[in-house]
Parts: C-alpha cells; structure tokens; sequence
C-alpha cells in the first residue's frame, strides 16, 4: 500500500503533510500523540512513519525506539526542530531511517518518504504494473496500452495494494483500510461498491486482468490469457 502514518500534534502542519503526500498520490493517517500513533500502528499496516520528536505525551524518540524493540520495521522518517549533530545521530541510532529538520520544503518531505518507500519489503509508489496494467499513483490513472481512465483515490489505493499482493487474496479490511485508513467511518457496502467500479474501469481501458472475489476472504487480481502477472513496481 502506499498509506502513511503522520504523528505530529501542530494540527496545521500535519494537515499541509498530509496535503503534500495525498498531490503525490500517497494516502495518510494522522495521528496527534504518542497513545493514538500506538494503537493506530497495533491495528494497521503502514509503508512509511513519520514522527515528531516532541509530542504532548512523550518522545517521538522513544516510541520510535518502542517500535523497533517490538520488532516493527516500518521505514520512520523522523521530524524534529533540533538541529544539533548529536540529536541527528541520537535518531539514526534508535531506528530512524532518515531525519527531516523543521522547517522543511514540502517537495523535500514527499522525495524523501517516496525513498523510504522503495526500501525492501514497502510498495514503491511511482508506477506499479501487474500482468496487462499499469497504475500510475501521482497521475492517479490506470492504464492498459494506449488506453487510460483516471482513479477515485479509494480505487487507487485498493488497486496498489491489490497490485502489491501480486496475485495473493487481500483482506476485506486490509482493502478498507488502504482506501480509506483507521479515521474514516466506512459504510457497510462501500468496499463492494469501489471494487464494482475498478472492475468498469478495468473494462474500459480494455484489460484482460480480472479483480475476483473470494468468498470469505478478500479480493484478488487475476491475470488474463496471454497476461504474464505481476511484472513488480518501479520508478521513473
């Protein structure tokens, strides 16, 4: 998937964040403290961290530090308006993989966490093809050929996801979470729904590639005859 966690209690600028990664086709969670980051991290799975170091109930620092003693892997860019070498080190050391000074140019912020995101084991965010499709996440477009019909940002994540499984059944509450993270409240048929759309979609641009149901288990992408499967993920 291409969601990201934002744990940052300035209200403002974990909106501008969140604004920033959603133009670049990157969805986002925010979370304003320490206690939700935690429970938001226990209940879903997330390509990219990003952490304040100061939050009203402890240290980004420490929770990081948390994480990783916990064995969560999760790739964390680290926020911080601490300049000095030593708190730069402090943070490499206890499990950041990279380091972000405020203030920051936004551009900067979304370079670096599409970084983190092609690290081994994180889907990479750029273009992601599976047999005859390809989706293009900063474009928000699907394409098969010449052809190319734009995506709703709930199908765009559930497309990435399902293209990251490449070819293994995805939950029903993964896919809800991808489209629509842990904030929002979800109506009971809206994954139905969002799939019979990308399966419209997936007709017009004139794919072979079938999105199917398992019953009682999830959604999957099947290549059609000819189609060669997942080709995997890369950038331009």
């Amino acid at each position: 998937m291409s969601r990201v966690a934002i744990v940052e209690d300035h209200e403002r600028l974990a909106e501008m964040v969140r604004q920033a990664l959603v133009a670049a086709g990157i969805e986002a969670d925010l979370f304003h403290n320490i206690s939700e980051a935690r429970y938001g991290v226990s209940r879903a799975d997330y390509a990219v961290l990003i952490v304040d170091r100061g939050l009203p109930d402890g240290d980004g620092l420490t929770f990081l530090r948390t994480l990783r003693a916990a064995g969560q892997m999760t790739p964390c860019l680290m926020l911080t308006a601490r300049d000095a070498l030593h708190d730069r080190v402090d943070g490499l050391e206890s499990g950041a993989d990279d380091y972000v000074t405020k203030p920051f140019a936004m551009s900067e912020l979304v370079a670096r966490v599409r970084t983190l995101m092609r690290r081994p084991a994180a889907l990479t965010a750029l273009v992601a093809s599976y047999a005859d499709i390809t989706v293009d996440p900063q474009q928000r477009a699907l394409r098969c050929t010449t052809h190319s019909v734009s995506l709703a940002p709930a199908e765009l994540q559930i497309l990435l996801s399902l293209i990251s499984a490449a070819g293994q059944t995805v939950r029903h509450s993964a896919l809800e979470h991808a489209a629509w993270g842990l904030g929002e409240a979800v109506t009971p048929n809206a994954l139905e729904v969002t799939v019979h759309r990308l399966r419209k979609k997936l007709l017009a641009v004139g794919a072979t590639t079938r999105l199917a149901n398992i019953r009682g288990a999830g959604f999957v992408l099947q290549p059609g005859s000819g189609s060669t499967g997942a080709r995997g993920e890369h950038g331009s």
